[in-house]
């Protein structure tokens, strides 16, 4: 039996205020950008920056609660899966993008939307409060 690993843990501020949308359908998504960085020293000793944008895509309640509570310059910590797409543009030109399937996030503090903290996760048979304290109890766990 094979088995295999897809999973990216992201602490970054959100860079823009979420995207929210309705398919076809009739599922919520949400989308919105998060910047990570890292900082270093180059052989001159000058300190040095880079910062990686992701794509994360939120669905369903998830979503609902993105669209509610996270704002530009927030920071954030996802965990989903990391997933490749293509498609074609109205040109006919295929198009690829990496996105970040969100299942769970938590909001940090410390960003442009007031700093407050919620926590939730995709688990339908919860409400957010539920989710929020359960997630909570696990802070200890986190590596932050």
């Amino acid at each position: 039996m094979s088995r295999s690993l897809n999973s990216a843990q992201l602490i970054g501020n959100v860079g823009a205020d979420p995207e929210v949308r309705s398919t076809t359908g009739g599922h919520r998504v949400a989308t919105f950008s998060l910047a990570t960085s890292r900082t270093w020293k180059d052989g001159a000793g000058e300190k040095q920056e880079k910062t990686e944008w992701h794509r994360c895509v939120v669905w369903g309640t998830l979503a609902d609660i993105v669209e509610q509570y996270v704002r530009k310059g927030d920071k954030l910590y996802v965990q989903g899966s990391i997933e490749y797409r293509q498609w074609q543009d109205k040109e006919g030109q295929t198009r690829y993008t990496t996105e970040i399937n969100v299942r769970e996030l938590l909001m940090l503090g410390g960003g442009g939307g007031g700093g407050k903290r919620e926590s939730a996760s995709r688990q339908p048979d919860r409400s957010f409060a539920e989710t929020q304290t359960a997630v909570e109890a696990e802070d200890d766990d986190l590596p932050f």
